[in-house]
């Protein structure tokens, strides 16, 4: 009687919990099971790594993020791999999405906690066809998957003549790109590969995919299937493209100008440009590189570092402030210098409530980040620069995952830092803050308005 209250009661409080803390809760869950499967010494090719290291881990392959402070072609086995690229695309895809799918799979029904879950874990605000962005999120996440997997596979045999070489890099790389996890089978992720076109740009492609957002996805879908010839993109898509479109031009002029005397001096102009816009690429979320990191000048780190904060859209693989934010940001700045009282763009007004949203995020990420990096500052200061050290937190936190090299050199109260950080960027900065918030409540009262000189 006594155990069957407390699961009652358990249930009830479960019942009662916000979709924001629920999905915490889930990924915390997650978290655990994912460690635990990682110590498992099945997964490795001899012996296994410390616990902080293993917690490290899963994080990373379950935010998506591709930190790792071991080498994972010289620590599993295939069954490792095989399970790494499982937690990836658990996190590319989503917790909610994915156990949703096992719902739908078992005819079990999903009620309305399920959807407000699904969209909350989706940054959605229409609970109608919850269940069918679910799956329309997996399919083409899977489709995309597939079609990079056959062209890698077909390029590595052409190139090594090895079968089971091909399919497991092949497909180990397009899970890593698609879901923009960024963890590799090399020691120096794709730097082998630079210049390799037939290579670098369906990564780039599939990175882009990954960190775009969904919804847009899902769109451009819908219009090629349409079967009416109006179709109107949505403002989300609208801006998404537009904003990621453009980081992604000036990370390109940005790279290439402060590398083209240093990095790039004895290079072809096509190599440069192109590896320029793979590293803007990589900075959206995806974390493969295809030059060493550590070679770069501090000014690109910085760059690049502003460019991970940024990261990727809302609804996507990818974490950071998200780039509708920062559009947010910016057309705020261009509306009030132009003295005007709303913010306005391809013929729709911004919601009042986005823009408070948009600033707060901005505000309390920027607290967030440079409380990080002045906490690793103090504990490991004495062996990375400040820049080594903001580049890293960034990566974290934008789930991105490239890295200056310092990332298994880190203590392991650092460490523990940067899974919080990869743990927030994956969820969702705006979930996060909710997910710790109190309950909301509304003053019956107004207090008098009075203005307060500024700037």
């Amino acid at each position: 009687m006594i155990g069957d209250r407390r699961v009652k009661e358990l249930r009830r409080k479960l019942g009662e919990m916000s979709p924001q803390r629920a999905i915490l809760l889930y990924y915390l869950l997650a978290l655990i099971l994912a460690t635990i499967l990682l110590s498992l010494p099945i997964f490795y090719s001899d012996g296994t790594i410390s616990l902080i290291d293993t917690v490290f881990l899963a994080a990373s392959a379950l935010s998506v993020t591709g930190l790792s402070t071991v080498t994972l072609v010289e620590t599993f086995n295939l069954s490792g791999y095989i399970l790494i690229m499982f937690l990836m695309n658990l996190g590319g895809i989503g917790i909610m999405a994915v156990g949703t799918l096992v719902w739908v799979l078992l005819g079990r029904k999903i009620g309305v906690r399920e959807r407000r879950q699904i969209i909350t874990d989706n940054a959605q605000y229409k609970m109608s066809g919850a269940v069918r962005l679910v799956m329309d999120i997996f399919f083409l996440l899977i489709i995309v998957e597939i079609i990079g997997a056959l062209i890698y596979i077909s390029y590595f045999y052409f190139a090594t003549g090895d079968l089971g070489y091909s399919v497991l890099h092949g497909t180990f790389l397009s899970v890593s790109s698609t879901t923009n996890g960024g963890l590799d089978l090399y020691n120096n992720s794709l730097t082998h590969q630079a210049g390799n076109l037939i290579v670098q740009i369906p990564v780039m492609c599939q990175i882009i995919l990954g960190a775009i957002g969904y919804p847009v996805l899902i769109e451009v879908k819908e219009f090629f299937n349409r079967r009416k010839r109006s179709f109107r993109f949505s403002l989300f898509t609208k801006v998404t493209v537009v904003t990621h479109a453009a980081l992604l031009v000036l990370g390109t002029i940005f790279i290439f100008v402060l590398e083209y005397g240093k990095l790039f001096k004895n290079e072809g102009l096509l190599y440069s440009l192109t590896t320029s816009m793979f590293m803007s690429t990589t900075t959206r979320s995806g974390g493969i590189t295809v030059v060493f990191v550590d070679q770069l000048q501090e000014a690109t780190h910085l760059i690049m570092s502003m460019l991970m904060f940024i990261g990727a859209s809302p609804s996507s693989a990818g974490g950071g402030i998200r780039t509708t934010t920062f559009a947010i940001l910016i057309l705020f700045m261009i509306t009030f210098a132009r003295s005007r009282a709303h913010i306005n763009v391809f013929s729709k007004r911004i919601s009042k409530l986005d823009i408070e949203r948009a600033f707060a995020v901005f505000v309390l990420a920027m607290g967030l980040v440079f409380f990080g990096m002045l906490s690793i500052l103090v504990i490991d200061g004495d062996k990375f620069t400040v820049t080594q050290i903001i580049f890293e937190v960034c990566s974290a936190f934008g789930t991105v995952g490239i890295s200056t090299g310092i990332t298994e050199e880190l203590s392991s109260v650092s460490k523990i830092i940067i899974i919080v950080f990869m743990f927030i960027g994956r969820i969702g900065f705006v979930s996060f803050l909710l997910s710790i918030s109190g309950k909301k409540k509304e003053l019956t009262f107004k207090y008098p308005e009075e203005r307060l000189m500024v700037g």
